[in-house]
């Protein structure tokens, strides 16, 4: 990470609450009509959301990329109006921010800012309105991940675990339940919240339900023989999201690996410790959203400050690596992979291992 993006990143996040309260204070004695609009409540809302926006900005900036934010823009863009705040609003804020941060911080740093939030402004009105579904008509197990998330969405977990096993049983490999199902039904859950047509505890109740469910197939992926390397798999401290990062666990037990997998919101300490404890050869890191970006990068600083840890090769995955393909470069890992299959032949190149028959 260069300094002066470290620096104006800490800025922003130790500064956060105050710099959301100017920006809200500010939109509504400019647009009065914002009180009348949103009322208390609202502008408790806006306040949140100006903190979001600020805390988004200072992960962008620390990974030096601005692919991060304005990514975030589109996605606050949709989820925004789709609970009756426009974009125009959204772009309204963002100036203010703008003119906040060259009020509030050093030239250098309000610079490097608004580097960022032009970007973010200049894309806005071409983002999309909205995001197509993630079960796409005509794709493989279509049908079944589509039967499968409606009995999610009405509480049936009995009857969404039952068409998985089922299946199973009629010799679905389990890879595709995993990524043609779980997977893709897991994204459409997150649009779902996004676009405002379920809750989140309906979102939280689907998510468990699957890693229940994913559980159950566990007979299927335990069962081979393990002939290649040692896995740690885990999330940072502070990612909750963990179902990701246990489908690229499980894929690496299917093909072979010795995993250990250490779930949601892990210490730094705790998965250095564990890395050495069993002499890993790769380890797998999950950041599900822009914030948790600058976590992995502390994680994999401490890695790589580890002797016993000199050989072992580091994967990254999740969303911001997605939308910056070049950002697992940045924070000094070895490589990123767009899903679980995708990690395993990654990791099986960078420990010079055969691919599997």
């Amino acid at each position: 990470m260069h300094r002066l993006n470290q620096q104006v990143s800490e800025a922003l996040s130790t500064r956060r609450p105050v710099l959301a309260a100017q920006m809200v204070a500010l939109d509504f004695v400019r647009h009065p009509e914002l009180e009348q609009r949103y009322g208390v409540a609202g502008r408790d809302r806006c306040l949140e959301d100006a903190g979001y926006h600020l805390a988004y900005l200072a992960q962008a900036i620390a990974a030096d990329s601005v692919a991060l934010f304005v990514d975030y823009v589109g996605w606050a863009k949709v989820t925004l109006a789709k609970r009756d705040f426009p974009a125009r609003d959204l772009g309204g804020l963002l100036e203010i921010m703008k003119e906040s941060l060259q009020q509030e911080l050093p030239p250098e740093f309000s610079r490097l800012a608004g580097h960022f939030l032009d970007h973010g402004l200049q894309r806005l009105p071409q983002l999309a309105d909205d995001v197509p579904s993630f079960i796409v008509e005509g794709a493989p197990l279509a049908p079944l991940a589509r039967a499968y998330l409606q009995a999610l969405l009405r509480g049936e977990r009995e009857i969404a675990s039952q068409l998985i096993l089922d299946a199973a049983r009629q010799g679905t490999a389990v890879r595709d339940l995993y990524l043609r199902v779980f997977q893709c039904t897991q994204y459409e859950i997150g649009r779902l919240w996004q676009v405002n047509e379920i809750s989140v505890a309906q979102e939280h109740y689907c998510t468990a339900a699957t890693q229940l469910i994913m559980s159950q197939l566990y007979p299927y992926i335990f069962s081979g023989e393990k002939t290649r390397g040692t896995l740690v798999a885990t999330c940072v401290s502070g990612d909750l999201h963990e179902i990701g990062v246990r489908m690229v666990s499980d894929f690496f037990e299917m093909d072979g690996w010795h995993t250990y997998y250490l779930g949601a919101n892990m210490p730094v300490s705790a998965v250095v410790q564990t890395l050495v404890q069993r002499q890993a050869d790769a380890l797998a890191i999950s950041a599900t959203i822009t914030y948790h970006v600058r976590a992995v990068e502390t994680l994999i600083a401490a890695v790589r400050g580890t002797p016993d840890c000199r050989r072992l090769k580091i994967l990254v995955g999740g969303y911001p690596f997605k939308t910056d393909p070049e950002l697992w470069k940045i924070i000094g890992a070895d490589g990123s992979a767009p899903d679980a299959q995708a990690a395993i032949l990654l990791a099986n190149r960078l420990n010079h291992q055969p691919l599997a028959a």
